[in-house]
């Protein structure tokens, strides 16, 4: 794998159905070397940060893999950071990642803490109403990681996978989890046993909170 692409982020407007709002989903590629921090990408724009960003979810990886799927679906050109990611790698795709996984990108070491949730933002910057129930229905996701090893990345720069050994589970499953209406004491133990980002364990804490309440 090789990392294609590193994605920034400025402020821009995006107009939604009801509203205008501030964002920093447009991203485009960066030239040159590149730092990441514990917080995410140097010069990246993140606007929501009750949503996104935040030491767990401080960079956003998508696949060539999985974007070439999405090319034939639509028929249309997808460049890098189209959806928002920071990095974008040749040879990866969601699915066969579970939590916890490390992605060794040039001096830094990221870890799979998430699966991506699409949302309303993500609907307008693609023009689509209908893409949130596309891109849940696709269950490819991209990755969500947490910086184990800060340092520079560029494109080109060689990118491999340390399995993580734990107690984990994967990222399609996490993905499906989120949308379970009813979330029994099993799957709740399974998502607070892996390394998840911090949001989802706190989701999934209230989770475990309204189940024992309604035993």
């Amino acid at each position: 794998m090789k990392l294609l692409s590193v994605n920034i982020g400025k402020e821009q407007p995006l107009q939604k159905v009801d509203k205008l709002i501030t964002t920093g989903i447009f991203k485009l590629p960066a030239s040159g070397r590149v730092r990441i921090g514990e917080l995410g990408l140097e010069g990246d724009v993140i606007m929501d940060k009750k949503h996104h960003g935040g030491p767990d979810q401080a960079v956003y990886v998508y696949g060539e893999a999985d974007y070439a799927w999405w090319r034939d679906q639509l028929g249309r050109d997808l460049p890098p950071g189209i959806f928002g990611e920071n990095l974008t790698i040749s040879g990866l795709e969601s699915a066969p990642f579970n939590i916890g996984d490390v992605l060794i990108v040039g001096e830094v070491k990221l870890q799979v803490t998430a699966p991506r949730i699409p949302c309303s933002d993500f609907a307008a910057r693609m023009g689509d109403l209908q893409w949130v129930k596309k891109f849940r229905a696709a269950e490819r996701p991209g990755l969500y990681c947490r910086v184990l090893q800060e340092g520079f990345v560029q494109a080109g720069d060689p990118v491999s996978v340390e399995k993580y050994a734990g107690e984990t589970l994967s990222i399609v499953q996490m993905y499906r989890d989120y949308y379970e209406p009813k979330k029994d004491e099993a799957l709740i133990r399974r998502h607070l046993a892996a390394p998840v980002a911090v949001r989802a364990r706190r989701e999934m804490e209230e989770a475990r909170a309204k189940f024992k309440s309604e035993s």
